[in-house]
C-alpha cells in the first residue's frame, strides 16, 4: 500500500509487516526529506515548497509542512512520538531543482536545500544520502519494509 505525500504534506507511519511505501511526485524546486529508524520502524516523509514561514505566517500556521523552517520540526516530532530517536535516524534527500527559472531569479531550489542544510546542522542531523539540484523533477519513494529510499526521474532510477 503507498502513503501519498501531497507537495506540502507530512506523513509518519509506524511499520506493521506489510509492504507499504511512502511516495511523493514532483520533487521540482521542493524537497523531499525522508527518515527512516530501522529499530522502532518508523518511517516519514516531508515534501515542503519554500523555505521561511516568515513570508505567510498565516499559511504556516494552517499547514506547517508547506515551509522548511516549520516542516522539519513537524515531521521529527511527529516520528519521536511514535518512538523514533535522533540519533538512529536515517535521512536523506532529494529535490532542490532549478524549473521554470532559467534565469535563477529565484533560486527557490537552493534557497529550499540551504535553510534545510542550515537546519539540519543546528540540530545536529546527519544527511545519509542526497539527489538535490539540477533541471528535473523526482518522485521519491520510502520502502517501509526496509528504509530502502529510491528515486525515479525521467532518465530512470536510483537508490538514495
Amino acid at each position: 500500500m503507498d502513503h501519498i505525500v501531497d507537495i506540502a504534506d507530512l506523513k509518519v507511519v509506524k511499520a506493521n509487516g506489510e509492504a507499504s511505501k511512502l511516495v511523493t511526485y514532483s520533487l521540482g524546486s521542493c524537497i523531499g526529506v525522508a527518515i527512516w529508524d530501522p529499530v522502532a520502524r518508523v518511517g516519514g516523509m516531508l515534501h515542503y515548497m519554500l523555505p521561511e514561514s516568515s513570508v505567510s505566517p498565516e499559511k504556516a500556521q494552517k499547514n506547517p509542512a508547506m515551509f522548511a523552517d516549520t516542516g522539519l520540526p513537524a515531521l521529527f516530532k511527529s516520528a519521536y512520538k511514535l518512538g523514533a530517536e535522533k540519533r538512529r535516524m536515517v535521512v536523506k534527500i532529494a529535490g532542490g531543482s532549478q524549473l521554470l527559472d532559467d534565469n535563477g531569479a529565484f533560486n527557490i531550489g537552493k534557497r529550499n536545500y540551504a535553510i534545510l542544510r542550515k537546519i539540519f546542522w543546528k540540530n545536529g542531523v546527519m544527511i545519509n544520502g542526497e539527489h538535490v539540484g539540477g533541471s528535473l523533477s523526482r518522485t521519491m519513494r520510502l520502502d517501509l519494509t526496509d528504509g530502502r529510499v529510491t528515486l525515479k526521474m525521467k532518465d530512470g532510477e536510483i537508490e538514495l
